[in-house]
Formats: structure tokens, C-alpha cells, sequence
């Protein structure tokens, strides 16, 4: 199975909800690998973000509270890193903080980066799966290093969701190795 083909099938499976909308940087326009696992995603459930990963968390948030499930994306896991305050400090933590009155539902994408056929530098292809597995009390995180599985953890994210819980899908389109290994 091409890794590619099941992120496309996910993502058209999830289009398909009436609830799901698609925020991110390349959801609209090109620019990053991701951008071609959206081609089947209608125009009319996407919304483009500037390089602002944090306020595009903090919408995310906002999106779900309103009875959205939004598929919030990041290129890369490294831009994840930028948008950890609201990551951290308020999804994983609103549920506790309002005493189970709110329960966002956010399925969080992003991809550790690729170094072939280009190696596109050490901000582009950290992995931070143990590190975010670490911070997450509440959102559960799972890395999929399998294109077999990729559909099978949209559909328990998309669950999670449905239900007020958070899921951050780690996709490895190299198959889970480490891209910092030459």
C-alpha cells in the first residue's frame, strides 16, 4: 500500500462528515507533501492559515468548542512545536480546567519530514513523538508508521473526537525511521 494513497483515502473519508473541517498552511494551495493528500477534500471544507501555528491552534480549539471537528495541519511536526502553548496549556488541559464542561474534539496532523531525495535541514524533520507523548496527559498521540493503519487511526480519531477527545496523528511516510540516521 502507498502511504500517499491511504493519507488520500483518510482525508476523503473525513471530508465526507458533515462536522470535519480542514485547517492548515497548504490545505487551499500548494506547498508542502501534505497539500496532495487534500486534492479530493471539497474547497468549501478547507481554510488556509498563514505561518501562525498558534493561532491556527487556538482556531482549531474554537472550531471544535463551536461542534466542528477540525482536522488541523501541520506540514511539518517541527511547526507543531510552534504552536505548543496552545497544544499543551489549553486542549490537553480545557476539559480539567472547566471542570468537564468543555471537551474539544481536534484531530491534530502533522508528518515528521522527509530527507530524500533532498535533505531540507534539521528544523524540517525533527521527531518529537516521545517528547509530545511525554506532554500530552489528555490528547492521546500516535505515530503511524504503517500505510495499512492510516485509515484505521482517522477513524479512531475521528471517534475520539466525536466524543470531545484529541488526537494527534503522527504520520512517518518513511516508515517510521529515524530521518536524522544517514
Amino acid at each position: 500500500m502507498e502511504y500517499l494513497e491511504e493519507c488520500k483515502k483518510a482525508m476523503e473519508w473525513l471530508s465526507q462528515k458533515k462536522d470535519t473541517i480542514f485547517i492548515g498552511q497548504t490545505v487551499v494551495y500548494e506547498g508542502s507533501p501534505m497539500y496532495r493528500s487534500l486534492i479530493d477534500v471539497p474547497i468549501s471544507k478547507k481554510i488556509e492559515m498563514p505561518i501562525a501555528e498558534d493561532m491556527q491552534m487556538g482556531i482549531s480549539i474554537g472550531l471544535a468548542l463551536e461542534g466542528f471537528i477540525p482536522i488541523s495541519i501541520y506540514p511539518r511536526i517541527d511547526f507543531l512545536l510552534c504552536a505548543i502553548n496552545q497544544l499543551i496549556n489549553h486542549l490537553d488541559k480545557v476539559e480539567e480546567m472547566s471542570h468537564g464542561e468543555f471537551r474539544p474534539g481536534v484531530i491534530i496532523r502533522t508528518q515528521i519530514g522527509n530527507t530524500k531525495p533532498l535533505y531540507p535541514g534539521p528544523q524540517h524533520c525533527g521527531n518529537y513523538y516521545q517528547g509530545l507523548k511525554e506532554l500530552c496527559k489528555n490528547i492521546l498521540v500516535i505515530k503511524i508508521e504503517k500505510a495499512e493503519s492510516i485509515i484505521e487511526c482517522y477513524e479512531l480519531a475521528y471517534a475520539r473526537a466525536q466524543t470531545g477527545s484529541s488526537t494527534l496523528l503522527i504520520e512517518t511516510p518513511q516508515g517510521g525511521r529515524n530521518p536524522n540516521k544517514k
